[in-house]
């Protein structure tokens, strides 16, 4: 009998000790990092002075606004860009609906480093895209050298990545939907786009709300495009918290710095997903 108990334990064992030994210690480490300062190896305890150096760091500030710019701007575009585009798929007149979403969907499925190249290729000063615009009469656009366009790069790219993983997501919501409701409104004289705002977007609003969270995290932890893309420039323009943290404990070694931050964007998802939670009103 007390070998028949400890069977279980002995399917759970590796997992915990893998858990342990990978996710928690680290988690652990860099919070203890956290409250300590120097380089390298060479770290001694100095409370919250990481925190309060933070407070008025001018690069992590810009870093800070970056990364909220790009939050406000791109997460609200590709939510409705896939919302509307799950929607359309979903349609029973469409046809070939299985190529349709899989080309939509095949971005998500590419590497990040891979898709970041091929873009910061195209947006060249001399790229496929400023060819193109230079073709129609029109001036080239700065797009990785003009702070402007510099962000606009990193939402065109990051809608384009992410956009099709979303609509997969919508898509899935969109067939849990009654179709009766549809039938409902058709007779009742209700259009398309009334049926769009009063039934799709309500019954989706779960759905919705997870993808935006999704999105949410994914934002705040920022790096590969702007790294690849356009390095954080112009003059820090695209410099987001992913990757001045990388900064901090890669370039400079400044490890105890660097957890701080870690934690500042654990801090910061935390409140967003809350805020997101409390805006939706879901409290179930």
């Amino acid at each position: 009998m007390k070998q028949k108990a400890l069977i279980p334990y002995m399917f759970v064992g590796p997992a915990v000790i893998l858990f342990s030994i990978f996710m928690a210690y680290p988690i652990i480490y860099s919070l203890i990092l956290s409250f300590q300062s120097g380089q390298g190896s060479n770290l001694e305890f100095t409370g919250f002075d990481n925190f309060q150096r933070l407070m008025s760091d001018a690069i992590f500030i810009t870093a800070l606004k970056n990364t909220f710019i790009l939050l406000i701007v791109q997460v609200p575009i590709m939510i409705f860009l896939a919302l509307i585009i799950a929607s359309l798929l979903n349609s029973a007149l469409l046809k070939f609906k299985g190529l349709f979403r899989v080309s939509f969907f095949l971005p998500a499925v590419t590497s990040l480093v891979a898709y970041s190249i091929i873009f910061s290729i195209m947006l060249m000063n001399d790229g496929v895209i400023n060819q193109v615009i230079s073709a129609v009469g029109l001036d080239r656009i700065p797009w990785l050298s003009d702070p402007f366009w510099a962000k606009a790069s990193l939402v065109i790219a990051m809608t384009w990545r992410w956009v099709g993983y979303n609509m997969v997501i919508f898509l899935a919501g969109l067939q849990n939907i009654p179709e009766e409701l549809y039938e409902a409104a058709s007779m009742d004289g209700a259009s398309r786009i009334k049926q769009f705002f009063h039934i799709t977007i309500p019954s989706l609003k779960p759905v919705i709300l997870f993808t935006t969270i999704l999105s949410t995290i994914g934002t705040l932890q920022l790096f590969d495009e702007p790294f690849v893309l356009t390095n954080g420039g112009p003059s820090d323009a695209t410099l987001t918290i992913g990757m001045y943290l990388y900064q901090t404990g890669f370039r400079f070694y400044d490890f105890g710095y660097a957890s701080t931050i870690a934690y500042v964007i654990v801090i910061l998802i935390a409140v967003m997903t809350f805020i997101q939670f409390k805006v939706t009103g879901d409290q179930e």
